[in-house]
């Protein structure tokens, strides 16, 4: 069996695919996650936008 490993997702992609990548790495909806990360932006004065830049960055594509 081979490791998990976390990718940027190609198929449920809105802007990067970070959300959809985690979701599926994690088997959770994206949709809640991208709720999630507009809550936290919301919340945190834009620190959001600048984790999911980072995460865009950090985390491969998917191939």
């Amino acid at each position: 069996m081979e490791p998990r490993r976390l990718y940027r997702s190609k198929d449920n992609r809105m802007i990067c695919g970070v959300c959809g990548g985690i979701g599926e790495y994690f088997n959770v909806d994206p949709v809640l996650l991208r709720l999630a990360m507009v809550l936290f932006t919301c919340a945190s004065f834009g620190t959001g936008i600048l984790a999911y830049f980072i995460g865009a960055v950090i985390i491969p594509d998917k191939n």
